[in-house]
């Protein structure tokens, strides 16, 4: 069963911008706490960003801050993640991730209980 579904992956060039989207069911969205995950080749998994249920708080890795923005629309079921000044150091599968037992945010990927399947952003120099 999907239970996140993302979209808006691409190859773009260093300086460029890409938007992500993660649309999740109504009962997942509805509590849960959001989050992004990317991936690069030959490397762990790591956290990028995190929004609590609400859309109150957020919280960036410092890899990202300032250049990535997320947010959440409750009446769509979606969390989208805005990336601005894109490096090739942020070449990665980005993973979107919902936790549903907490209502703030966590930048442990055991914190998450759904993931969508991935989307590859691909930054060229």
């Amino acid at each position: 069963q999907v239970q996140l579904v993302e979209s808006g992956g691409g190859l773009v060039q260093a300086g460029g911008s890409l938007r992500l989207s993660c649309a999740a069911s109504d009962r997942i969205f509805s509590s849960s706490a959001m989050g992004w995950f990317r991936q690069a080749p030959g490397k762990e998994r790591e956290f990028v960003v995190a929004i609590s249920r609400s859309g109150s708080s957020t919280y960036y890795a410092d890899s990202v801050k300032g250049r990535f923005t997320i947010s959440r629309d409750n009446a769509k079921n979606t969390v989208y993640l805005q990336m601005n000044s894109l490096k090739p150091e942020d070449t990665a599968v980005y993973y979107c991730a919902a936790d549903l037992r907490r209502a703030g945010v966590s930048t442990s990927e055991d914190a998450y209980d759904y993931w969508g399947q991935g989307t590859q952003v691909t930054v060229s120099s």
